[in-house]
């Protein structure tokens, strides 16, 4: 089994490679087990949960409102281009309906319009949600980057990728309407939220 080499800061496309082949395997071993590759580290994804679930079905539901040829994919693998590049399983992918078909597990992100996280109550992956996420999406140049953080009861959007950083971030509370730029280009009431999370 090969290991990625995860301590040098550049490490490059073979070391993605064996990361993937590595998820592979311990996906054959453990269904439950999803691994990310962030930031030169390897990590667990943690299952969902019912709120978690309910959150990404309407969001899913208010992007097909406004995108009746697209979708937010969600599970989709995608492979980042950051250094280290790495690989993100978000919660949700929005893209054209057909733009990950024939591209397997780990797809490349052209064609998404926006990537989603729902942070968990695991501190561990929301301070990857809040900080290396951001920073990871931005380098791959990811249009628009929504978060919704179950623990600060927040909402935040960055756009205007610049290659290193998100440049703008827009963070309102759960209850406020937020308007997700373009290529998104929809307002969302996020009011729901705020009766699914305590």
């Amino acid at each position: 089994m090969c290991i990625p080499h995860t301590t040098h800061p550049f490490a490059d496309g073979p070391a993605q490679e064996c990361f993937e082949a590595l998820a592979r395997r311990a996906h054959r071993n453990d269904e439950t087990l999803r691994l990310e590759f962030i930031d030169g580290r390897i990590v667990e994804k943690p299952m969902a949960d019912g709120v978690h679930g309910r959150i990404v079905q309407w969001l899913t539901e208010r992007c097909f409102d406004h995108h009746p040829h697209g979708w937010l994919h969600s599970d989709q693998g995608v492979r980042l281009t950051t250094c280290p590049q790495g690989n993100a399983r978000p919660d949700g992918l929005l893209a054209p309906t057909d733009t990950f078909v024939g591209q397997g597990e780990w797809a490349s992100a052209d064609g998404v319009l926006m990537v989603v996280e729902v942070t968990s109550a695991d501190p561990k992956t929301t301070d990857r949600d809040r900080v290396e996420k951001p920073r990871a999406y931005a380098e791959t140049g990811l249009p628009v980057y929504l978060l919704i953080d179950r623990g600060t009861h927040e909402v935040k959007v960055h756009s205007l990728p610049d290659g290193v950083r998100y440049e703008s971030v827009l963070t309102v509370p759960f209850g406020k309407t937020v308007p997700l730029p373009d290529p998104v280009g929809f307002d969302l009431d996020t009011e729901p939220l705020t009766g699914w999370v305590g």
